[in-house]
């Protein structure tokens, strides 16, 4: 459990300097530069990345369940999952009406796959990695949208063509993922 934790803490801790240290990241990027900064945030999340999946595999290995979650929460999971990957969708596809209204729909898609998964597991090592990931989901979002307010940050109004590929977009990431890549990558067949 240490490993998942101390993934955890660098990969999220890495994404939250804009949430609890503004300042020090302005001037630190001030100082060392774009470049430098950038380098040192990829090596320090993509380290915290490999120890989280590392650490949550060997959780998995030997799970302290808390509770048992009902077999209709995995539907539920797979709702919620499917939303969660047209607002990852909404995060990139250009001009699309979700990200206009929404602004932060990366952020928004974590929230929804953190609490899926949450709702569709039982065990320690859920709680931790997807608690976490919700937790920080929810902060984020929250600074995000102050600082929106705080630079005067205006959204163009979305496009409905954009929209449209963007639910299509998601919903298709969502089935390769759902009925292939998660039993592949991560040992679990949300479908059976």
């Amino acid at each position: 459990m240490l490993v998942l934790i101390l993934g955890l803490v660098l990969f999220l801790g890495t994404h939250s300097v804009r949430i609890f240290a503004e300042p020090w990241r302005t001037r630190t990027l001030a100082r060392v530069g774009e470049a430098r900064w950038k380098a040192a945030y990829a090596v320090v999340s993509l380290i915290g990345f490999v120890l989280l999946a590392w650490g949550y595999g060997l959780a998995r290995q030997q799970p302290v369940l808390l509770w048992t979650p009902p077999v209709a929460m995995r539907h539920i999971a797979a709702l919620l999952t499917l939303v969660a990957f047209v607002l990852l969708a909404a995060a990139y596809v250009p001009g699309n009406g979700l990200k206009a209204k929404l602004h932060h729909p990366m952020v928004l898609s974590v929230k929804v796959w953190a609490f899926a998964h949450l709702l569709a597991n039982g065990t320690l090592a859920d709680v931790l990695l997807f608690g976490g990931f919700l937790v920080w989901a929810v902060l984020c979002f929250r600074a995000a949208r102050g600082r929106d307010r705080a630079t005067g940050v205006a959204t163009p109004p979305g496009r409905a063509g954009a929209t449209a590929i963007t639910v299509v977009v998601g919903a298709v990431a969502w089935a390769v993922f759902a009925f292939w890549a998660h039993g592949a990558w991560i040992g679990v067949r949300p479908f059976g």
